[in-house]
């Protein structure tokens, strides 16, 4: 490939956004055999770790992944790739076929869109704890635009939600799940958040309101059916129509024998699972339908920005007497698509009347945790 970027991984750097694994000895391996995520089924010997994107010096929109690894009969390693756009908005993760034991690269992934940093994630499955991820080398270069454009509006459906509990377990993505938790599980890896942030968020719709969450966890039942997708680009099952999760088809018209990816036999046409927090806060006092839009899917709008703190809350009015509508669990990069004067706050003794109206949380912050200099930010028009 002509004018492609071509850069090694830095492995030995694990920290807060990884899942039970360690660099030693030259090699990435699970920590331990035994650890099971909540939602991503039975299979023991998870370990993910999110690598540092990389900040390319053009645009590109092809990946291409070379992995050297040890990997033992039983054992899999998966590579995902995502690009982030100028507008800060991240593509989905897709799975790149990086060959093993430096054998060579596999095909180029192809990403939905023009991109300007790359970022891969690592996963293992691996019970006997003898995998070995020793290198990974990722190329990148501009291919023919993507012949699909994105979508004028974010995705919704309406599917069946049931409730994750689990409080203490660890999700997918490193979250140890909290009593009266925020965030959901989908089941795929392609809109798994890294932990602490909000980059891939749905709004939930239940009986009494509506919230905005992160996507933390994979399940329920699959974990290879972005359903949201278009049958062409679906991962898994494309036979389906977007919008049916395949548990939903298995349950209610005996789809793949009424089994799910796995063989178990589908007991519930779950499409999503709901935190406590989150479940409650909709108004769902039992597992049942609700309407989800999946955030991500649709067109960047607004002016991105920086936030710090943790469990900052979005009001849905430009004051803290207001309802809540979502919250951001650690520092987020979000869109803003204007700004007003409204109640004068203090916090950690800075004061500020500004808030930000962030539209795809469908509420306001405060300035304050919008982490730049200016009280009024630039650029933001008034609302």
């Amino acid at each position: 490939m002509s004018g492609e970027i071509s850069w090694r991984a830095d492995l030995s750097r694990v920290d807060a956004d990884d899942v039970n694994v360690r660099y030693a000895q030259g090699a990435l391996t699970v920590r331990q055999r035994d650890f099971r995520a909540t939602a991503v089924g039975s299979e023991a010997g998870y370990g993910s770790q999110v690598l540092a994107p990389r900040t390319l010096g053009r645009p590109v929109n092809r990946v291409r992944a070379e992995l050297t690894a040890q990997v033992p009969s039983g054992a899999r390693i998966a590579v995902d790739v995502r690009g982030r756009a100028e507008d800060g908005s991240w593509t989905e993760w897709r799975e790149a076929d990086a060959g093993a034991e430096a054998s060579p690269a596999g095909s180029a992934v192809a990403l939905p869109r023009t991109v300007v940093a790359v970022q891969a994630r690592i996963t293992l499955w691996d019970k006997g704890g003898q995998a070995r991820v020793r290198g990974l080398r990722l190329t990148a270069d501009q291919g023919p635009e993507p012949r699909t454009p994105r979508a004028a509006a974010a995705f919704s459906a309406r599917v069946f939600a049931t409730r994750e509990g689990l409080v203490g377990g660890t999700t997918a993505n490193g979250h140890v799940i909290q009593p009266n938790d925020h965030f959901v599980a989908l089941p795929s890896r392609r809109g798994l958040s890294p932990n602490g942030s909000g980059q891939y968020s749905v709004q939930v719709c239940g009986p009494a309101r509506c919230e905005t969450a992160p996507v933390w966890d994979v399940g329920p039942w699959n974990i290879r059916d972005d359903y949201w997708n278009p049958s062409s680009v679906r991962e898994s099952f494309k036979d389906l129509p977007q919008g049916k999760p395949e548990a939903q088809a298995a349950y209610e018209n005996g789809y793949n024998g009424g089994l799910d990816g796995s063989g178990r036999r589908v007991l519930n046409p779950a499409g999503i699972d709901l935190a406590d927090g989150t479940f409650a806060n909709v108004g769902l006092r039992d597992n049942g339908w609700v309407t989800v839009t999946y955030l991500w899917t649709g067109p960047q709008t607004g002016k991105s920005f920086p936030t710090w703190g943790t469990a900052v809350r979005i009001r849905q009015q430009a004051t803290t007497a207001s309802p809540e509508v979502a919250r951001l669990a650690g520092p987020t990069q979000v869109n803003v698509s204007c700004q007003v004067h409204g109640q004068r706050i203090t916090v950690d003794g800075i004061t500020n009347d500004a808030w930000s109206y962030l539209p795809d949380y469908g509420g306001y912050i405060t300035n304050i945790y919008i982490d730049v200099p200016e009280q009024w930010l630039p650029g933001v028009p008034q609302c």
